[in-house]
């Protein structure tokens, strides 16, 4: 199935998420179905389901940036399809656990930072940062 292009909706955003079912997909790597959702201002939402199959990090990145998402909400995600998505200008909010409709109702009244959200066994929506010698974020440990 080919993806074309989503045209933005007027004073709107498109967020795509991961899906498995119902609930965020645990892993964005290994996810293979996505919901695109047009969220306006005024509250409508428009949702198209889509297939995404691809394996390789690379094929997969070039796929969803192609949808034209200016954000994506998933689950645990490799450091190289991160690099990959935020470096074509996609906003990756990783980490985040849940079902689709009070993920995304939470993303747009701007409550996601909320520990419900947030996978079990990950330490928070910090972004990522390559260290050298042990310090950084970990000098305390």
């Amino acid at each position: 199935m080919e993806l074309a292009r989503a045209v933005l909706p007027k004073n709107g955003v498109y967020v795509l998420l991961s899906t498995d079912k119902d609930r965020i997909s645990p892993v964005l790597d290994a996810a293979r179905c996505f919901v695109l959702v047009s969220a306006s201002p005024d509250g409508a939402q428009i949702r198209k389901q889509m297939l995404i199959p691809d394996a390789d990090p690379i094929a997969k990145a070039r796929r969803i940036v192609a949808v034209g998402a200016g954000v994506l909400i998933c689950g645990a995600i490799s450091w190289l399809l991160e690099a990959l998505l935020t470096s074509s200008g996609m906003r990756v909010i990783p980490n985040t656990c849940g079902e689709v409709k009070a993920v995304l109702a939470a993303h747009l009244s701007g409550a996601l930072t909320e520990q419900a959200f947030l996978l079990p066994g990950c330490p928070g929506r910090r972004h990522r940062r390559r260290h050298r010698g042990g310090r950084g974020w970990r000098s305390e440990w």
